[in-house]
């Protein structure tokens, strides 16, 4: 994923590297998947030599040696090199309170600006996550006569991660990349992982889940479920606990009926309201930054920003949450405010319109000709609210937390600019930041770029030096997956490739932050640069892979092995 390669990393640009190491045939290095001729131990090719040798010939450098003892050498140099390349402090890079780009955005060309509000005006604390679990789980057994035996199972903080999907026929929760591929080793049954051999067994032959299984839109599909929001933590470690529990127990079941009942149990926390008693119970509990909240909102009022509000959430809960956060006048703040909008609907369904509440929340009958500033509204439809408002392009940004529900129509359908509010990044990020992940990524590219350089030599000793390279470059992918979540990894990568998470996050996005605060590093006028990322033919040399922050590279030539 470009723009998660460099824009994420905040990683210097690229180095190209010269093309001279070729004949007048072409390119010597001979581009990816075509081998290029081994280097000596001064690391140069012969000038004018013939393009790197067809896989079984021997090649020059090496002609008459131990080729074990050869590749063995190559190994060791560059295993110095790469650890010689990361200078003191390299680490702490990256700023988890940073804004990322996707797409070139200034924001001294947006005068509106729209948010969302769970999970982006306000950040809750995990602690919601255990309470969903525990009442939904509690409503299975109560309501529908699941075995009282789950009552023992509590919530498993990190056992999911955001944008997962899950086989309702197969009964498999998984990670699955930008290209459909699911990645080994985070497929789930219940919580125990599924051996590799019988996902690919389950697929088919293969890890390719194919388009028309995959989701729709809106993240579901006729068999997948992607869950993409933060509230989906806790549903996904029930669903996993309750399969733990029949299985573990030998009970049969209907995978249909369970995903369904796990479902509406979650649902019920939410819609019949018992998750917004909790938070309106205890706010300083629940409700995380709330004093950064209003030092964002005032700074863009001060700038003579308009401001706008559409929620799925009921006024009476937004409005104590608000309070709490903002203060008791936070509506002046706010040129229209929209709950219970039913997003996404309330972006492609122009039937239902808006109706005016008083301000305890009563509903009014009058028609609605107008959005007056400070008013409170529900339901409705963006194509009203853009007939009223006049509020079109890209002079608008809105924020949300769901890549579907909040951005992906305004973005593609209406053109209005958008940011993600990613709270894993600030995590993510910091664990990037530590030299143990520093040192294992750059040498596993090191590792990477020497198996393929080296796969031509295929004699028997040769064979058994890539065999061992090749399980300590899979060691080294388990271990930087495992810094981040034992069972799933990265929500942002799959190993080397995008989750399919990430696609839709930069397809979706212009900028993405890990909380609406970040907006308070940076002037109102600030433009965003995504970085130039280069394509895979572009240069051999990727610095954002390597993540050593250098703009001088010692040693080019010999680095010009590593991608």
């Amino acid at each position: 994923m470009a723009a998660l390669g460099t824009a994420a990393l905040r990683a210097p640009r690229l180095l190209a590297a010269s093309c001279r190491r070729g004949s007048s045939h072409g390119s010597g290095d001979g581009g990816r998947g075509q081998p290029r001729e081994p280097v000596g131990s001064g690391g140069r090719a012969r000038r004018g030599a013939e393009p790197g040798p067809i896989a079984g010939s021997q090649p020059a450098a090496a002609e008459g040696a131990d080729t074990r003892s050869y590749l063995w050498a190559r190994y060791h140099e560059m295993k110095k090199l790469v650890y010689d390349l990361l200078p003191p402090g390299v680490c702490s890079l990256l700023n988890p309170a940073a804004i990322y780009a996707n797409n070139e955005i200034s924001l001294g060309d947006v005068e509106i600006y729209g948010f969302d509000y769970d999970y982006t005006l306000a950040q809750y604390s995990n602690l919601l996550h255990s309470m969903i679990f525990n009442t939904a789980r509690d409503i299975l057994i109560e309501q529908f006569k699941y075995p009282e035996g789950l009552g023992k199972y509590d919530y498993i903080p990190g056992f999911a991660i955001r944008g997962l999907h899950y086989d309702v026929q197969k009964s498999l929760l998984m990670k699955i990349d930008a290209f459909h591929y699911v990645q080994l080793g985070t497929a789930y049954r219940g919580l125990k992982p599924v051996p590799d051999e019988e996902v690919i067994e389950l697929y088919g032959g293969t890890q390719h889940i194919p388009l028309y299984q995959m989701s729709d839109f809106y993240g579901k599909g006729p068999s997948l479920k992607q869950f993409m929001d933060i509230f989906s933590l806790p549903e996904m470690t029930l669903l996993s606990s309750v399969i733990d529990y029949f299985i573990t127990h030998g009970i049969e079941f209907d995978q249909v009926h369970l995903y369904k009942d796990i479902s509406d149990a979650i649902r019920d926390v939410h819609v019949k309201g018992v998750m917004y008693k909790w938070i309106e119970k205890d706010m300083e509990q629940y409700i995380l930054h709330g004093d950064e909240i209003y030092a964002v909102l005032n700074r863009l009022v001060n700038h003579k920003k308009k401001l706008f509000l559409i929620t799925n959430s009921p006024f009476s809960f937004v409005d104590k949450g608000m309070k709490h956060m903002v203060g008791k006048n936070w509506r002046d703040l706010f040129d229209m405010v929209i709950v219970q909008a039913d997003k996404p609907n309330f972006f492609t369904d122009r039937r239902k319109p808006f109706r005016k509440l008083d301000d305890n929340g009563s509903l009014q009958w009058d028609k609605i000709n107008q959005l007056e500033k400070g008013k409170i509204y529900k339901e409705g439809n963006l194509f009203d609210f853009l007939r009223l408002t006049g509020w079109r392009g890209s002079k608008v940004l809105y924020f949300g937390d769901h890549l579907y529900s909040d951005l992906a129509d305004l973005m593609l359908r209406h053109g209005w600019r958008t940011g993600a509010i990613v709270p894993e990044l600030e995590t993510e990020i910091r664990i990037i930041n530590t030299e143990q992940y520093m040192h294992s990524l750059t040498w596993q590219q090191a590792l990477t770029g020497l198996l393929e350089r080296m796969q031509m030599y295929q004699d028997a000793e040769s064979k058994q030096v890539l065999l061992e390279w090749m399980k300590e470059r899979q060691e080294i992918r388990s271990l930087t997956k495992n810094l981040f979540n034992p069972q799933f990894g990265s929500i942002f990568r799959t190993f080397h490739n995008p989750t399919y998470f990430s696609r839709r996050l930069v397809r979706f996005s212009d900028i993405y932050m890990a909380s609406i605060s970040c907006l308070l590093n940076y002037d109102v006028n600030f433009t965003f640069y995504p970085r130039r990322t280069p394509l895979q033919h572009e240069a051999p040399l990727w610095m954002d892979q390597l993540c050593t922050g250098c703009m001088k590279t010692p040693f080019l030539e010999e680095m010009v092995h590593i991608r």
